[in-house]
């Protein structure tokens, strides 16, 4: 859960390293794969002062939103505030996050993400926080870059499922809460993800609470070492330490997936 404070990136930093996927950008159906040649380019953008709340469908038609107030400090710290909250079943669409991003996106049920952008990650790009072992968080489209620790976290219960996304310049891509005081079996889905160096892990997850991360096209890009970890496995707690690991590497129980999998390149 916690993690050190690094320097923002206030500008927008322009182009995205060309992907290996087809943009294929429907604003209207919110249908995109994740690939793109370049950023997506806002359609103007809001400040944020205090969260917004959305239920039902929310279509920002690719506006960029940015934190500003309490929630424009642009830092690592913990507790802050979302720029958005999303309620259960709630479905938000083309929207890009700028920076500050404050603790980005808050699930709070089952929820769908279509076409979102993160230009400089804050805290997290996205929180999963629903309670019900039936919520369904997913994520297609859209990618998320300069994320000094984590990306997704998913500290609720049930199944976290991401497609067609690019992600670059991160800690851990999606991480299964390892120190929340309320644990759960968590499940974790990744298919056709362009991962970008630099980067430490793609999953994380505790194998003590029964969590599984399931990798399907993989595509890292620039790790020519192959120092960024598919899947991490812990021993999650709820007491708030940092938890141990348990290895890494398929075993097709916690990590699911084969070396044809994941390609470099």
């Amino acid at each position: 859960m916690t993690s050190a404070t690094r320097p923002r990136t206030k500008a927008f930093t322009g182009a995205l390293a060309t992907l290996g996927l087809s943009i294929g950008m429907v604003m209207t159906t919110g249908a995109s794969p994740a690939g793109a040649a370049t950023w997506p380019t806002p359609n103007g953008s809001e400040g944020v002062s205090s969260t917004i709340s959305i239920s039902g469908t929310k279509d920002y038609g690719m506006k960029r939103l940015y934190g500003t107030g309490d929630l424009g400090s642009g830092g690592q710290d913990e507790d802050q505030g979302p720029i958005l909250e999303l309620a259960n079943g709630a479905v938000l669409k083309n929207v890009i996050l700028g920076a500050p991003a404050a603790d980005g996106i808050h699930c709070k049920g089952s929820c769908t993400l279509q076409n979102v952008w993160w230009e400089d990650v804050g805290e997290d790009a996205a929180t999963f926080k629903g309670t019900s072992s039936s919520a369904v968080y997913t994520v297609t489209g859209g990618g998320a870059k300069e994320a000094g620790d984590k990306v997704f976290q998913f500290n609720g219960a049930g199944t976290l499922n991401v497609s067609n996304f690019a992600v670059r310049n991160f800690g851990t891509f999606v991480r299964s809460c390892g120190n929340c005081s309320t644990q759960y079996k968590r499940t974790i889905n990744l298919n056709t993800i362009e991962v970008t160096w630099k980067g430490s892990r793609i999953a994380g997850i505790n194998t003590n609470y029964g969590d599984s991360a399931t990798l399907r096209n993989i595509t890292i890009v620039g790790d020519t070492s192959k120092k960024i970890v598919p899947c991490q496995k812990y021993i999650g707690n709820d007491d708030g330490d940092e938890p141990d690991s348990n290895g890494s590497g398929p075993d097709g129980t916690y990590c699911k997936y084969a070396a044809s999998d994941i390609t470099y390149r």
